[in-house]
């Protein structure tokens, strides 16, 4: 993804809350991937996913224009939670270098109570 100026601050560089949008994306993209829309998962289960916890360590800026590059990688699979690991890279021709890293705690809960739920076996199934 590139840097826009909606993504940056005063002083010219991503605004820290914007890393966390960018690991979003990340993880829709991913699971469109996989082939999972999330808007007819909600409707064929009656479940939503929702971030339970974030772990974020900041280690360069990324600036305007800056094109990056956005992991993510599955680490742990609960009952009714994700554990995963992103990472946000400056990606030049020379080499990426990590501009920002996360552990996000995703968690499935049913769309109308927000109370956790197991996950659905079709949503399993693809994520092994």
């Amino acid at each position: 993804m590139r840097v826009y100026w909606e993504d940056t601050d005063a002083g010219g560089i991503v605004f820290y809350a914007n890393y966390l949008k960018f690991f979003e994306r990340a993880r829709t993209e991913w699971l469109r991937a996989l082939g999972v829309a999330q808007q007819a998962l909600r409707e064929q289960t009656g479940g939503i996913f929702v971030v339970s916890q974030t772990d974020v360590r900041y280690h360069r800026p990324a600036r305007l224009d800056d094109q990056l590059f956005v992991t993510v990688c599955l680490v742990e699979t609960g009952r009714a939670s994700l554990t995963i690991r992103q990472q946000v890279l400056l990606h030049t021709d020379a080499q990426d270098t990590v501009l920002c890293e996360g552990i996000i705690r995703v968690g499935w809960v049913d769309a109308i109570t927000f109370k956790p739920t197991r996950f659905p076996s079709i949503l399993l199934d693809l994520l092994r």
